[in-house]
């Protein structure tokens, strides 16, 4: 909270990217209840409102034709995706459906293969097109990770399907990102992705020529914790970067906080040599 209240007071334009599968209005509740008002940022962009977005039109691009009814795979049955669509009709039978919409899972009550694979392999054979409203592999539930959305698309994907995602990695949520920044006179170049996860938000952003600082007390904690001093943690980098081919962050910070300002080395020496 301090950090966001630093680039505030320095007038930086925020935005909030998350795959959540859950609306932005939501999201910001969801926040707030944590103690990080929406004075903190300036915009909230998450996958499911992308999703509604363009669902509520579906007149352009891969959400034009879907169809009316709707099979949806969601966690505890949350329909808040859908909600206020008109025209959007969910079923509970695969076999009625026009598309299919991920955007959660049950898991680890539900398991990929036992639950959900027998209705990809119905969605299959009727051809269904899938919208991935959330991308991630992992969600976490307490302390502990268990399997996110995007393994079922994957799944489907494997099986033949034709998956559109809406979220990290993928172009388009940054494409919309980067329009609501160009509005406000920002542009890419002068910008920097926060993120703690390599194949979400610093592949996403370094593919959208983004500057990229991933933290590493996040997802890849355990690739660092046994780091000693700065050549082991760079070859820890250079090791999990091989994993995503080969990109690097363009900053590696311990923990998303304000910290002191870096000697303005090149300045100094400058001057030293005027």
């Amino acid at each position: 909270m301090d950090c966001l209240k630093e680039l505030k007071d320095r007038n930086k334009f925020v935005i909030v990217l998350s795959n959540s599968g859950k609306r932005a209005e939501e999201n910001k509740a969801r926040l707030k209840s944590m103690g990080i008002a929406p004075s903190l940022y300036d915009c909230m962009v998450t996958s499911g409102e992308m999703t509604w977005q363009g669902l509520s039109t579906r007149d352009e691009g891969f959400f034009k034709g879907l169809g009316d009814k709707c099979f949806l795979i969601s966690r505890g049955g949350d329909r808040t995706i859908i909600e206020g669509l008109d025209g959007i009709t969910v079923v509970d039978d695969i076999e009625e459906a026009d598309f299919l919409l991920i955007s959660g899972t049950d898991a680890p009550a539900k398991t990929i293969v036992d639950d959900y694979e027998p209705i990809l392999r119905k969605a299959i054979r009727k051809r269904l097109k899938a919208i991935c409203a959330n991308p991630d592999s992992r969600i976490l539930i307490g302390n502990n990770y268990a399997m996110g959305p995007g393994i079922i698309a994957r799944r489907y994907e494997d099986f033949g399907g034709v998956v559109h995602y809406i979220g990290k990695p993928h172009a388009p949520i940054f494409q919309y990102c980067i329009q609501i920044l160009q509005k406000h006179e920002v542009y890419p170049g002068e910008t920097v992705m926060v993120g703690d996860t390599m194949m979400h938000d610093i592949l996403g952003a370094s593919l959208m020529n983004i500057d990229t600082c991933l933290v590493k007390s996040g997802l890849h904690y355990g690739a660092f914790k046994s780091c000693q001093n700065p050549g082991e943690v760079d070859r820890a980098l250079n090791t999990l970067s091989l994993q995503y081919n080969n990109v690097h962050p363009t900053y590696l910070v311990n923990t998303m906080k304000w910290g002191k300002a870096l000697p303005d080395r090149k300045h100094k020496k400058r001057k030293k040599m005027a």
